[in-house]
């Protein structure tokens, strides 16, 4: 099938970058263009019609889409995460999935270090307070947080996202790293002189948890009220990883209980989250609208590794950042 035949389905506006690299590629090219969403049933209607889709982590890519489109030659996610997709029945029924790993390490980890210098200090209540006309008067003992110097950050997944938030800690306020992982993470030994512990050492070892793992049914609700129990009082929280990570019911109950200190949150459960939600309002909570990604550099680079998923499985029958590789073989 000649490049100039082969039809690609892009699901959302995307930065340009990715479909003037596919048209430039010799691909015919047609790209989603509302502002919203495609519905699931819109998604496979026109995914029918195309050879390979562009997609994202809102877009549900279960077995029922697969069957649908099984026709679809490859599936290239702009994202590094890949739950909405069901990846056994893709590799079962032949369609190779690609990702784009790497693409967002900074941004995000710059995500979870803000979150966590927010909640140390408060800043989202304490700047809600000027706009509801409450800053009066200096108050020594009022609204205070804590420093972050010298403390123990814990890791819960040390890939490449928790990596760079390591290096952010170390460097800047000299943490001790301790981490958690399927496998132990020679680099993090080497350069940070991270400690590879066990989950429950993790819990109540740490002043700050960061959560950078992927979600899978090991680690799905694994932040929950036992978990939450383990931890130091004195605690943050910080997840940018998955909503679906946490609980969120026990995380309010935690909080107010007092079993910890504080959360920062890119990621909840749903999302959006409704603007009524406790966490919202809550004096050592900071929450942000899942913008881990949100830089102009992360957003470009997801879009270039995603088209040249798609343009090098067509030129050369290889696919360079793919999660189910036996595909190919």
């Amino acid at each position: 099938m000649k490049e100039q035949n082969v039809k690609i389905l892009v699901s959302r506006i995307f930065p340009d970058l990715a479909v003037d690299l596919l048209k430039k590629a010799g691909f015919s090219v047609t790209s989603w263009n509302q502002d919203r969403p495609m519905t699931n049933e819109e998604l496979i209607s026109r995914a029918k019609n195309h050879d390979a889709l562009l997609c994202t982590l809102s877009d549900t890519i279960d077995q029922n889409f697969l069957n649908s489109c099984s026709h679809l030659k490859i599936i290239s996610q702009y994202a590094v995460g890949y739950d909405n997709i069901d990846i056994n029945w893709a590799t079962k029924i032949g369609i190779p999935i690609g990702y784009t790993p790497d693409a967002m390490s900074d941004a995000t980890a710059d995500t979870a270090f803000g979150l966590m210098i927010a909640v140390s200090r408060k800043m989202f209540y304490l700047h809600k307070t000027i706009l509801k006309k409450q800053w009066s008067y200096f108050r020594p003992t009022a609204n205070l947080g804590f420093e972050l110097k010298n403390k123990t950050l814990g890791i819960l997944g040390m890939g490449r996202i928790g990596m760079e938030m390591a290096k952010r800690c170390k460097g800047a306020y000299n943490m001790d790293i301790i981490y958690h992982n399927r496998k132990k993470n020679d680099l993090a030994k080497k350069n940070l002189n991270a400690r590879f512990v066990n989950f429950d050492d993790l819990l109540g070892l740490s002043d700050i948890i960061s959560v950078h793992c992927s979600l899978n049914d090991k680690t799905k609700g694994i932040f929950n009220k036992s978990a939450f129990s383990c931890m130091k009082q004195s605690a943050i929280f910080i997840n940018t990883a998955r909503g679906l990570v946490h609980n969120e019911t026990d995380l309010i109950e935690a909080l107010n209980s007092r079993l910890i200190w504080g959360a920062g949150l890119d990621v909840t459960v749903p999302e959006p989250m409704q603007p009524d939600n406790p966490l919202l309002s809550m004096e050592n909570v900071a929450v942000l609208p899942h913008i881990g990604s949100g830089t102009m550099e992360a957003r470009n680079e997801m879009a270039r590794l995603a088209a040249v998923n798609i343009i090098e499985f067509y030129k050369n029958k290889k696919v360079p950042n793919i999660v189910n590789p036996e595909v190919l073989t």
